[in-house]
């Protein structure tokens, strides 16, 4: 039997912090049979997140979605500090008791826990980590050499949890529809939930992080050779940018896209924190990666899903005008416009 997912979003779905679940239903490739989230009940995924694109019944429980045919279930929330909830534990226990496979992308790791191995053991199913550590990883090389013909696209940000990951879906998808030989690179447990493989960067030793990035890179150069670099956090946020930087550094990208939330002015965990201007941030990022390998803003990807249609556009070109740079929202507009820019830079370079 293949793969059937159940997505555990419990009281989260309609949520960014159920990024998890929306990313599997919008980009995924695994059979979805359901949502379980009880306060939405008899709704469907796409009519509570329209964002979601697949739309499948949301239920209560897992013994509704063993009922509905599910072989995994798969935690769809990606909460700050990532760590297992004693409801979410039991959740996953009643779920390995009716023969379903788990699977999460939590900084708990399933498999450290004695009780849920064991419950695994007994009845006979999986139990998956999505946000592990390969084994050898270690600081880049000191040449800083990377794979000949190959070129590297970067989303970075302005705060977490705004749309890198979905706008360098898009444009990996939407290259590789034009014939190039595109590849999406996952650095965090939604796009390795995704993709099937990739490395949590925010799961790997400080020291290291940079050297994880150039693994990817390695990696993503034997499936092709116009990679696009899913970003994680900010270089302005208090609380993650050590993984941005380590990311930045060690991809050695030859282009950025830079994403932010419109309208938002500070950062949404640190609230004293503003939001540089724009124009401000594009500095910032460019004269960062210059340390390793020069990059340029190539466009602002802008998230306008706080907005409607209206201001939507008013947002794109106030932010087009306040930058210089190609400026548009992937999901609500589609990816083209940003891809023009994204290949006219990467071409240029030769």
């Amino acid at each position: 039997m293949s793969e059937r997912l159940a997505i555990l979003a419990e009281g989260l779905f309609d949520q960014s912090d159920a990024k998890t679940g929306h990313g599997v239903l919008r980009f995924g490739d695994r059979d979805v049979v359901c949502v379980v989230d009880s306060t939405q009940v008899g709704k469907t995924s796409a009519s509570v997140v329209p964002f979601s694109r697949r739309d499948v019944p949301i239920v209560a429980d897992v013994n509704a979605a063993q009922a509905l045919g599910a072989t995994t279930v798969l935690i769809g929330i990606a909460p700050g500090g990532g760590k297992l909830t004693p409801a979410w534990r039991e959740t996953l226990l009643l779920a390995m008791s009716l023969g379903l496979n788990v699977e999460a992308g939590l900084h708990t790791l399933l498999s450290d826990d004695a009780e849920l191995v064991a419950a695994a053991a007994q009845y006979g199913v999986e139990v998956r980590d999505l946000r592990t550590s390969p084994v050898g990883l270690s600081v880049p090389r000191l040449d800083l050499s990377r794979p000949a013909g190959i070129r590297v696209v970067h989303t970075v940000g302005t705060d977490c949890a705004i749309g890198k990951m979905t706008t360098g879906l898009e444009l990996a998808d939407a290259a590789k529809a034009r014939g190039r030989q595109s590849v999406f690179v996952a650095t965090g447990q939604t796009g390795i939930a995704i993709t099937g493989w990739g490395i949590a960067v925010d799961h790997v030793i400080a020291d290291y992080i940079a050297g994880a990035a150039e693994r990817l890179i390695d990696e993503g150069a034997t499936r092709g050779d116009l990679l696009f670099l899913e970003g994680q956090g900010s270089l302005i946020h208090p609380g993650y940018s050590g993984v941005t930087q380590g990311l930045l550094h060690g991809a050695q990208p030859d282009v950025l896209v830079l994403q932010h939330l419109a309208g938002q002015t500070v950062n949404d965990d640190y609230r004293s924190r503003p939001i540089p201007p724009l124009p401000d941030v594009v500095r910032l990022y460019e004269q960062s990666s210059a340390a390793v390998r020069p990059a340029r803003v190539a466009a602002i990807a802008l998230n306008t899903k706080l907005l409607d249609d209206a201001g939507a556009q008013r947002a794109i070109e106030e932010t087009e005008a306040l930058t210089g740079l190609v400026t548009d929202d992937v999901v609500r507009n589609g990816p083209d416009r940003l891809l023009d820019a994204v290949l006219a830079a990467v071409d240029a370079l030769g």
